[in-house]
């Protein structure tokens, strides 16, 4: 068995298995493959190897048209990064949906593995979409032409400068013009990924970047994959008119692409359909009704581009990854404990757990059904509810230094809870344990550790030095300050509640889902306790003037339709139903058009249904929903006179504006309905 070196090549001939039968599955091709590996002494035992690349191969089938199979892993048996190869005989079924694959390339790389062995990989990934290479690996008469083959792709020559590939010119690509092509938009962007970041992710981004070549259309891609990746330009993502997600695990920056038209798939399908997904995204752009990317995009011209964030960006940024990965718990909790009060009474919470634990369907207790029902759904939301604050920390810390963050960012939200702390516990906890996991992975280490950095070393030591902070220094005097901001809410009387009404309306109508909008939702949502008024009441601010913006905007192109745009008049019948569910965003096509007009009128409704909720002591239990909650609803008749008012003010104000103000993007008469312009 030879030793590796840190040189070693990636492919050599006693790694290369020609025209042989492997096996009758692709389980069987992989374990000898693996044991190829293993007796060239590129990982340590066959088994694990073996066991790592099924294991990838269970999350999604590595077949891919052509004939081709490329299972792939990551494993701490690998001891070098490696390519084993295979042209099998008879041909073997790995999920391709165009049959068997004779060419098999197991990639194997180490756990801990650097971005310039991954780099090579993803060189071998890209190139197996080129027909002529795949073409030459089956034409090839021995292991050396194949070695020499795979290192052409991986360690390719020199070459004189050229035009990047990566976005094909529509100008210079476009030979003869076809109906798409001329309606073709500026450009599309794209992201991929996939669990591994090996193979998938650079294949897809290759194949969209075929596909647009064959359409005459550019197509820019930011691959997400474990040799890095380089973010988009800002610019050229608020350029584009639509965005393919191609991937298998969330995408990085989302919020990036807010409000662009969006086709989105898992990985395989970018490889198996481009053009099908290029046509879709082309038709998404031209439609009105497409779905759209959420949230707040980061403007173009600012000059937070990729890499050179300024810090209070990088905080931003952070901060709201950490707020948005917690919004599903609060509004799943929310709900279902809201729901738990309407079958059990507000009693229940008392008794829930209790209730849950010493009673069944066929022992119900006093009340029974619905206090059953109740109590079950009551104990659900809570649970759920309680992972705010270690949700909040852990992706806080996620959002800095990756996956080895999310240990230690979840541990300092849990000891932020346990110390009473809250959810200001869990925004400090989750900075210091992303900012300590990352300073661990800096650490200059042996290289026989390095795989053990991710899974290990960094969640075991970054752990225990942010619980140790936690306990020993911050958290007294941050619950000491939670309890503070509790007892001056619950003292707010008069003018000065309602001030912060004001203030809390103005937040929840200034971006319309963006980091203010989310920054009132979230101090709203982390101090919701059905035992503090103060908290049900910012609640109910919050939830009524975040649908005062859709629910304007749907009054005002209705009575007033001549001032908007045709496919205005048809985003205006959505945003009914938008904002009645409490969904900001539904006002977010008109805001976008035409913001100095429609935002500063939106705020204002949201002021003053903020200061009435505020003023009439309308209070609210559950976090999410809308009217459709309003079981949830204390004093309902005023939350419904409170939003009333808030609407009919920002749809007053907006036809006012635009009929007497005239705007730099207000639409041209060729834009609205001749017949309705002479009304």
């Amino acid at each position: 068995m030879s030793t590796p070196t840190e040189d070693q090549q990636i492919i050599a001939e006693d790694l290369i298995v020609l025209d042989a039968d492997l096996g009758e599955s692709k389980e069987a091709v992989i374990e000898r493959l693996a044991g190829v590996l293993a007796s060239a002494g590129r990982a340590t035992e066959t088994d694990a190897l073996r066991d790592a690349a099924l294991a990838r191969e269970a999350q999604s089938a590595t077949g891919l048209p052509g004939g081709i199979a490329i299972p792939h892993c990551r494993s701490e048996a690998v001891t070098s990064a490696s390519l084993g190869f295979a042209r099998l005989s008879p041909k073997v079924d790995f999920g391709a949906p165009d049959g068997p694959a004779d060419l098999v390339f197991l990639i194997a790389a180490p756990a801990g593995a650097g971005s310039a062995h991954m780099k090579l990989l993803s060189s071998l990934a890209r190139a197996l979409v080129k027909p002529e290479f795949v073409t030459s690996l089956r034409n090839a008469s021995s292991a050396a032409e194949i070695v020499s083959l795979v290192d052409g792709v991986i360690n390719p020559a020199a070459k004189p400068a050229a035009p990047a590939a990566a976005a094909v010119d529509t100008a210079k690509h476009s030979a003869v013009e076809t109906p798409t092509q001329a309606t073709a938009p500026k450009h599309i962007v794209a992201v991929t990924a996939c669990p591994t970041g090996i193979a998938h992710t650079y294949m897809a981004a290759d194949s969209l970047v075929a596909a647009g070549e064959r359409a005459g259309v550019t197509v820019h891609v930011e691959t997400q994959g474990s040799s890095g990746s380089t973010p988009l330009d800002p610019a050229i993502i608020a350029g584009a008119e639509a965005v393919i997600f191609a991937t298998d695990v969330g995408v990085k920056g989302r919020e990036r692409f807010a409000g662009k038209p969006v086709v989105s798939s898992g990985v395989k399908r970018a490889i198996n359909e481009p053009d099908v997904m290029l046509t879709e995204a082309l038709r998404a752009a031209l439609n009105p009704d497409a779905a759209r990317v959420g949230g707040t995009a980061v403007a173009a011209g600012s000059n937070d581009s990729a890499g050179e964030l300024g810090w209070g960006t990088r905080i931003r940024q952070i901060l709201l990854t950490g707020v948005s990965y917690m919004i599903p718990f609060v509004a799943a909790g929310g709900l279902l404990i809201a729901l738990g009060f309407l079958l059990g009474g507000y009693e229940i919470k008392d008794v829930a757990a209790d209730i849950v634990l010493d009673n069944s369907l066929t022992s119900l207790p006093d009340g029974g059904l619905a206090a059953y029902l109740g109590a079950v759904l009551f104990q659900i939301g809570a649970l759920s509810f309680g992972f705010l604050v270690p949700a909040l920390a852990g992706y806080i810390s996620y959002a800095i230094a990756d996956r080895p963050g999310l240990a230690p960012g979840f541990t300092a939200g849990a000891v932020a809870v346990l110390v009473g702390a809250g959810f200001i516990g869990g925004l400090v906890g989750g900075l210091i344990a992303g900012f300590v996991a990352l300073w661990i992975s800096k650490w200059k280490i042996p290289a026989v550790l390095r795989g053990l950095m991710p899974v290990v070393i960094i969640p075991l030591f970054a752990t225990l030095i942010v619980g140790a902070i936690m306990f020993l220094l911050l958290g007294k005097p941050l619950a000491a300050i939670t309890s503070g901001l509790t007892d001056w809410l619950n003292g707010l009387s008069g003018s000065s509640v309602i001030i912060l009404g004001i203030i809390l309306g103005l937040m929840m109508c200034f971006d319309l889902g963006g980091p203010v909008n989310k920054a009132a939702y979230a101090f709203a949502t982390a101090g919701l306790s059905v035992t503090d008024t103060a908290s049900l009441r910012i609640m109910a601010a919050v939830m009524a003037a975040g649908m005062v913006p859709p629910l304007a905007m749907a009054l005002a192109s209705t009575v007033r339709s001549r001032l908007f745009t045709e496919a205005e008049r048809e985003n205006g019948k959505a945003a009914w139903f938008l904002g009645a569910a409490f969904i900001s965003e539904g006002a977010i096509p008109f805001a976008a058009a035409d913001p100095f007009r429609v935002i500063p009128s939106m705020m204002a409704g949201g002021a003053v249904t903020g200061a009435m909720i505020m003023a009439f002591n309308v209070t609210l239990s559950a976090p999410h929903g809308g009217i459709f909650v309003f079981f949830a609803i204390g004093n309902i008749l005023w939350f419904i006179v409170s939003l009333a008012v808030g609407t009919i003010v920002s749809a007053f104000l907006v036809v006012s504006a635009k009929q007497f103000i005239k705007g730099k993007n207000a639409p041209s008469d060729a834009e609205l309905d001749p017949a309705l312009a002479t009304v």
